[in-house]
């Protein structure tokens, strides 16, 4: 049946992008449950955003705005973290979604950041610098023997047409075949997976199969950019084939 709510229940409204097209809408209720919304064309779903607003629901948290940047400085988000109002995880996932990403859209999926740099220590010392990855860095060049690599790169690109910039990176640091890559014992993820690959499991040696594995390769390959996605936090169940899924046999052994 029709989904209905009351405008008193609304508590945020995001404009979002659906398959790279600013076309979404994402509702979040007072109640935590959320929706999303997409609209055949940006002028619809401009208007109805617009609309709600004009309504002024009661609960609303911010006022209308159009960019990120707005939408951070009138959350306070910030101040909020600075002042350990809120935990990291609570400001990533709000800074993800002032960004327009969302749990909705594989294309725009939240982005967490690698934190540590150190799966081979028996144990940790948390208070010892060395076991974190540098953040003032992007992932790609915290291995720095790639800096020089990737500047050269930039530097040297020339599209003869024009119509591509100069780049560092030939892929991105998140899109839909690297949460899939995460999440793929996990359903539906499983299912989108197979259906990215051609209706069967990728080999096993390119999937997601250890952490201190996937984390070498960040560090080898200079084609590999991904950062993590928040279950990675909270969810270990992604880390488990409770499904029993036949994912085939690494090379070098289970």
């Amino acid at each position: 049946g029709d989904c209905v709510w009351s405008l008193s229940q609304l508590r945020e409204v995001h404009l979002c992008r659906y398959n790279l097209r600013r076309t979404a809408l994402e509702l979040f209720l007072v109640d935590q449950t959320n929706y999303f919304l997409n609209f055949d064309r940006v002028k619809i779903r401009d208007m109805m955003y617009r609309k709600i607003f004009s309504l002024k629901p009661k609960n609303i948290i911010y006022a209308e705005v159009r960019s990120p940047a707005e939408l951070l400085q009138q959350s306070g988000l910030v101040k909020k973290w600075v002042r350990r109002e809120i935990s990291n995880f609570d400001y990533l996932m709000q800074l993800n979604t002032i960004a327009g990403r969302t749990y909705n859209d594989l294309s725009q999926y939240p982005v967490f950041p690698w934190i540590l740099k150190d799966y081979t220590s028996a144990t940790l010392d948390l208070k010892d610098e060395a076991v974190y990855r540098p953040l003032n860095r992007p992932i790609g060049v915290v291995n720095e023997e790639r800096i020089d690599e990737v500047q050269s790169k930039y530097q040297m690109f020339d599209d003869p047409s024009g119509m591509i910039d100069k780049f560092h990176y030939g892929t991105h640091y998140s899109n839909s075949a690297g949460v899939l890559h995460y999440l793929l014992r996990l359903e539906p993820f499983t299912t989108l997976h197979i259906q990215l690959q051609s209706g069967k499991f990728d080999v096993a040696d390119r999937q997601f199969s250890s952490i201190p594995k996937s984390w070498e390769t960040l560090m080898a390959n200079p084609n590999d950019v991904k950062e993590l996605i928040p279950e990675f936090f909270y969810l270990p169940d992604f880390l488990e084939n409770v499904n029993r899924f036949d994912l085939g046999h690494l090379q070098s052994g289970p």
